[in-house]
């Protein structure tokens, strides 16, 4: 028989492990992007990596003029929400430096593959990294908007 905080606790860790799921699978990586597009010929398959790359990077952008919003909103001295403001736009664009980094990298373990091979797996991992972020900033001002 269970105590009504054992109880909590249950019902918390099977929210959490909710969660977790639900948020596994928004983030789409980088092998499922290319799994999705690669029903077309190599060509159309660039493409359709292309336009998700681009479609990512304008959902990051909404995602960070949100954040943008919330920060501006935050009920707190205005000298916090001008350091958070910057700290904001500081750590974007460090993401967008660590972004080409890291897809750089993930390019380059394409080996002798042809150049367009390599593009896709720069695409691909772009669709990944865009998709962590903007998850990592909803987390963020989320946890604002409950302070």
């Amino acid at each position: 028989m269970y105590k009504p905080i054992d109880k909590y606790l249950v019902y918390f860790s099977l929210a959490a492990m909710i969660g977790n799921v639900a948020w596994a699978e928004a983030v789409q990586d980088e092998k499922f992007a290319r799994a999705e597009c690669s029903e077309f010929s190599q060509a159309s398959m660039r493409d359709c990596l292309d336009k998700k790359a681009n479609k990512s990077a304008m959902e990051l952008g909404k995602t960070e003029e949100k954040a943008l919003k919330q920060l501006s909103k935050w009920d707190t001295e205005p000298n916090y929400i001008a350091l958070s403001k910057s700290k904001f736009e500081a750590s974007s664009k460090e993401f967008i430096r660590y972004r080409k980094a890291h897809c750089d990298f993930n390019a380059s373990l394409g080996g002798s593959a042809i150049g367009n091979a390599l593009k896709m797996r720069r695409l691909a991992c772009e669709v990944e990294l865009n998709a962590r972020r903007a998850l990592q900033i909803n987390s963020s001002i989320t946890t604002l908007a409950k302070q």
